[in-house]
């Protein structure tokens, strides 16, 4: 039998309990930002009314559905 003071003990289950939850965090956010990105990929903001439409076509340059302009793809936000 292996013996093990208290104080160790606590200490032990404090780090494996941290570590686990560390990791879950990382995890979740390595998800939320690869859904994110994924959710921005589509989407094209037109050069003359500034408005945000997705456009899942493969063209280079996409038809804006307000006022009819062509538009460059561009990425959208820092992702």
């Amino acid at each position: 039998m292996i013996r093990v003071e208290l104080p160790v003990l606590v200490f032990i289950y404090l780090i494996v309990f941290l570590a686990a939850i560390f990791s879950l965090w990382i995890v979740y956010e390595w998800l939320r930002r690869r859904r994110e990105k994924e959710a921005l990929r589509y989407r094209v903001r037109c050069t003359i009314c500034a408005s945000i439409f997705e456009d899942k076509t493969d063209n280079l340059l996409p038809r804006c559905p307000r006022c009819g302009s062509l538009n460059e793809r561009l990425k959208l936000g820092g992702l």
